[in-house]
């Protein structure tokens, strides 16, 4: 990876500080928790037992329970957000979202990002960007990949000179 982490790192990067083949590994880590995984999943009323059911899940290809990729997704994508979207007027999709390996309670999850495209967009003051994210436990392993279009704030619009 391009060692553009240090600049990068912050909520002041606009749509002109992103270059495609730009790639970086974001500072904050997050280790997931019991509340954080019971927490999302009660909200969004995911019933499976493979998140809920410790004795079920003991006997299954895991041997305990496993975290909900939703939440998963949300802590990745949230790790990257501090680079990547503090200046985001908008969230345009997220495609080809893929859950690689499982997460457990007490794992901890890393973000990396490759910028794939960069665009005008249809108003003068922003810029749209792709972005390839992909989670990583703390092994390294990858957990969680996703490509993610924002629309950005241009500096040149944005700043004062």
């Amino acid at each position: 990876m391009r060692p553009r982490a240090a600049e990068l790192t912050g909520s002041d990067n606009y749509f002109e500080d992103f270059a495609v083949g730009d790639s970086f590994r974001h500072a904050r880590g997050k280790t997931v928790t019991e509340m954080d995984g019971v927490l999302i999943t009660n909200l969004v009323m995911n019933t499976a037992q493979g998140h809920f059911n410790e004795h079920l899940m003991a006997e299954g290809e895991f041997g305990r329970r496993i975290v909900f990729g939703g939440v998963t997704a949300s802590l990745v994508i949230g790790l990257a957000s501090q680079d990547t979207g503090e200046n985001a007027l908008a969230e345009l999709g997220m495609t080809e979202v893929r859950f690689r390996k499982p997460v457990f309670h007490g794992d901890t999850l890393y973000a990396t990002t490759e910028v794939l495209a960069t665009s005008d967009a249809d108003r003068p003051d922003a810029g749209v960007v792709t972005f390839a994210h992909t989670g990583h436990n703390q092994n390294d392993e990858v957990v969680f990949t996703a490509r993610r279009t924002v629309l950005l704030k241009r500096a040149s619009h944005w700043t004062n000179p």
